[in-house]
């Protein structure tokens, strides 16, 4: 898969123990040109539906999965379609430079099927008030880029976010 970018905050110990968090993303376009995100209602940004990778998933299971959970939406599987790849590095959090987290952010294209149901959060999703929004490319950038929470793994998955929305735009023009 071709890399987009790479985030690196060298905010930690190179030395550090490695944390690696591989990860797959849907980009849903609907017939009107709005893309699916996942709103934050609390923290206020988007994020693309999609998770970490779990046990032996391959990348088509986790993004059916995690799309079915977000969203309530359903994978055409034989749609998804590789996008791109995006490496995140940082400290595992603002109290351990000790601990390098590694995520590998997996971009696919792919189809859903036109019914929606329920989404079923985590804890930590239900917590952040995640919502399914249909919304133009160019309104997920500009709440992304005015994201201001203090949280540094919130503001780098915004930022990150952002920056992919900014090279789906150029690919729709």
């Amino acid at each position: 898969m071709r890399k987009l970018f790479t985030i690196d905050l060298k905010d930690y110990n190179p030395n550090g123990k490695i944390f690696c968090r591989p990860s797959v993303r849907g980009i849903i376009i609907d017939n009107d040109g709005k893309i699916a995100m996942i709103y934050s209602q609390k923290y206020h940004f988007y994020k693309f539906p999609g998770g970490g990778i779990e046990g032996d998933e391959t990348h088509l299971e986790t993004l059916a999965r995690e799309i079915k959970e977000e969203t309530g939406m359903t994978l055409i599987p034989d749609t998804a379609k590789e996008f791109g790849q995006v490496e995140r590095r940082q400290r595992f959090d603002e109290t351990d430079d000790q601990t390098i987290f590694i995520q590998q952010n997996y971009y696919y294209t792919c189809q859903v099927e036109k019914e929606i149901g329920d989404q079923n959060l985590d804890d930590k999703e239900k917590e952040a008030d995640f919502v399914l929004k249909f919304v133009p490319v160019e309104e997920a950038i500009r709440v992304n880029a005015a994201f201001k929470g203090n949280n540094l793994m919130k503001k780098q998955m915004a930022e990150r976010e952002r920056r992919v929305l900014e090279i789906i735009k150029k690919t729709l023009s």
